[in-house]
């Protein structure tokens, strides 16, 4: 989608777990140590943060701030706690929920990723239900069946929440001063 979507940034979490095989620092996540994830905590430095199988996640503030600055539209990947709290935070997020097909595919997903060990995949799954049960909490919500299929859906829910008239003040402004202004 951020290839089709033009405007759009894509925020790159914190993380205090060890990287993946082939994950690059600062490309997949920012990996930092705990002490120093609690530091930034301390400092009021994230939109949000959670702990999430056992490991904490977070979003810093300064790069969304940095990107919407720069009238970019921004998409977090995050899980259910951290949209909560972004929800709580920002009145005008748009929260959508990435859903798989079935739990039989998400767990052959994950085995197949092949990143975790038995314990940290066991977890997972075991978390899944819960995670997944609380998809009437979004705005949207997107079945990952297919990913050309999924990616093309996200577009079409960033592309129409753009033309939501509170999104588009100073356009509409624009035309309605041309109009008072016309000599009619």
């Amino acid at each position: 989608m951020l290839d089709t979507v033009s405007n759009v940034g894509y925020s790159v979490s914190l993380t205090t777990r060890k990287p993946r095989t082939g994950e690059e620092n600062g490309k997949h996540y920012h990996f930092v140590s705990r002490q120093m994830f609690e530091e930034r905590i301390a400092k009021g430095e994230f939109l949000e943060f959670a702990e999430v199988h056992g490991n904490l996640y977070g979003t810093s503030l300064s790069q969304i701030k940095e990107m919407t600055d720069a009238g970019l539209d921004v998409v977090l990947e995050i899980d259910v706690q951290g949209a909560e709290n972004v929800r709580e935070k920002v009145s005008d997020a748009v929260s959508i929920f990435i859903l798989p097909p079935s739990f039989e595919v998400l767990k052959a997903r994950l085995m197949a990723r092949a990143t975790e060990d038995s314990e940290d995949l066991d977890l997972r799954l075991r978390n899944s239900y819960g995670e997944v049960m609380q998809y009437p909490l979004f705005d949207y919500v997107i079945v990952n069946d297919d990913l050309a299929a999924a990616s093309g859906r996200l577009a079409a829910i960033v592309l129409a929440e753009r033309q939501r008239w509170n999104r588009q003040d100073e356009q509409i402004q624009g035309i309605l001063d041309s109009f008072a202004s016309a000599k009619l």
